[in-house]
C-alpha cells in the first residue's frame, strides 16, 4: 500500500471511507496520482461523486499540519484501519473508519465489550437501571461502550467509573469538540479509564448527520446493543438496526407500559430483541463464561457507608450476606412490596454495598 498514514487522515478530512477507499485505490495507488488525475477523472469511480471528488482534487497539506496540531494540544492520536492497534471488533462490519481518533487507551481487553445506549430525556428508572447494568458488566470484566450524550450514555459510563473498569466514548464530532459542554469533565475521566473515539476530523463540529454515523461504530465495538430507554423514533434504535445488520445481538430493557420513552424498546422485544431485567440475561444469551471481579469495597469503607443509610435501606442490607439470596426470599424476610425492595436494593447497589448477581440473587459486597 503506497497510502501512508498521512495520506489516509488527509483524506478522511475530505469525507472518504474505507468503502471510497477502497474503490479509489483500486484506480490510483497514490494519493498523489489521484490528486493529478483531477475531479473530473476521480468523480467517475464508484460511490465517490462530484462533492468528495471536489475534495480530493483540492486537498491541501495545511490541513493535516493543523490536524496534527490538534491531536498534540488535545493528547489524540490516531490509528487507520490497517493498524495493528485497530479494535478487532470494528473490523469485521461492513464500512469500518478508515481512520479513528483516539483520546485514551484501546486494550486488546476490549474486545469483550457490551454497549449501553438509550434516551437523552431519561427517566430516574432509566438512569437506575442503566448504572446498574454498567457496574455489573464492569464487575465482570466488559468494557462499556457509549456515546457520551445526555441521559443513559452519561449513566452508562458513569457506572462504569464506579466500579474502576473500562469504557470508551464514541463522538459524534472531533476529539477537541466535546459535546455536549456538560459532559467534558466526564470526558476526562474516560480518558483515565479507557478512551475518547471519534471517525472525525479533531475539530469538527457535533452535526446532525454525523450521530448515526457514530452509531453503527458504537454496536461495531460491541458484542451486543442494550437499549435502555428509546422512543420510537431515535438514534439508540438506529444503533439497534446497525447492530442487527452487524450481527451482533441487541437487548432491550422494559419500561412503564405508558412512557413515551419506552415504546421504542418495548416494540424492540415484540420484534425479538432479548428482554434484559438483570445481567445474567446479558451474559446466557453471549453464553460467555465469565465471573465478576472481586470487589474492591473494604469492611471498614462498608461500615461507613452503613451509616449514611436510612432504616429500611439498612434493614435490606443486613439481610444481605456474603452467600447470595435471591429477592424473594429478601421479599418475604422484609414483609415490603417487591417493588420497594427492587427499588432500594438498587439503590443499594448504586452505593456499591450490593451487587445483583444472575438468577436474581444478592451477595453483600462487605461487612
Amino acid at each position: 500500500m503506497k497510502y501512508d498514514m498521512r495520506d489516509l487522515m488527509l483524506l478522511n478530512t475530505a469525507g472518504v471511507g474505507f468503502l471510497r477507499f477502497e474503490k479509489l485505490r483500486e484506480c490510483y495507488p497514490s494519493l498523489k496520482s489521484a490528486i493529478r488525475a483531477g475531479k473530473e477523472k476521480i468523480q467517475m469511480i464508484e460511490g465517490i461523486g462530484p462533492n468528495i471528488a471536489e475534495k480530493i482534487s483540492c486537498i491541501d497539506e495545511r490541513v493535516l499540519i493543523k490536524e496534527e496540531e490538534l491531536m498534540k494540544k488535545h493528547n489524540a492520536r490516531a490509528i487507520s484501519f490497517f493498524d495493528e492497534g485497530y479494535p478487532e471488533n470494528l473490523k469485521n462490519i461492513y464500512d469500518p473508519p478508515l481512520i479513528l481518533y483516539i483520546k485514551g487507551s484501546l486494550l486488546p481487553q476490549d474486545k469483550l465489550s457490551i454497549a449501553l445506549v438509550g434516551s437523552r430525556k431519561a427517566s430516574i428508572y432509566g438512569m437506575d437501571i442503566c448504572a446498574r447494568l454498567s457496574s455489573s458488566l464492569t464487575s465482570m470484566g466488559f468494557t462499556i461502550i457509549s456515546g457520551l450524550a445526555r441521559g443513559i450514555d452519561s449513566a452508562a459510563h458513569k457506572g462504569a467509573l464506579l466500579e474502576h473498569g473500562r469504557t470508551i466514548a464514541v463522538l459524534g464530532s472531533g476529539i477537541g469538540m466535546v459535546y455536549p459542554m456538560e459532559n467534558r469533565k466526564l470526558a476526562g475521566e474516560i480518558t483515565e479509564s479507557g478512551a475518547l473515539v471519534s471517525e472525525f476530523p479533531m475539530g469538527m463540529s457535533p452535526l446532525r448527520h454525523h450521530f448515526p454515523m457514530r452509531n453503527r461504530i458504537i454496536s461495531g465495538l460491541s458484542l451486543g446493543t442494550v437499549i435502555v430507554e428509546a422512543a420510537r423514533k431515535s438514534g439508540a434504535l438506529i444503533t439497534a438496526s446497525y447492530a442487527l445488520e452487524q450481527g451482533r445481538e441487541v437487548f432491550a430493557v422494559p419500561g412503564k407500559a405508558l412512557s413515551s420513552t419506552s415504546s421504542g424498546t418495548h416494540q424492540l422485544i415484540k420484534d425479538g430483541a432479548k428482554l434484559v431485567d438483570n445481567v445474567g440475561d446479558i451474559i446466557d444469551e453471549l453464553n460467555i463464561d465469565i465471573k465478576p471481579k472481586p470487589e474492591k469495597v473494604t469492611r471498614e469503607r462498608a461500615a461507613v457507608l452503613r451509616e449514611g443509610l436510612d432504616d429500611l435501606e439498612k434493614s435490606l442490607y443486613d439481610m444481605v450476606s456474603d452467600e447470595p439470596v435471591h429477592i424473594d426470599d429478601i421479599v418475604k424476610m422484609s414483609s415490603l412490596p417487591a417493588s420497594e425492595v427492587f427499588k432500594n436494593l438498587l439503590r443499594l447497589e448504586i452505593k456499591r454495598l450490593v451487587k445483583e448477581l444472575p438468577g436474581k440473587n444478592y451477595v453483600c459486597v462487605a461487612k
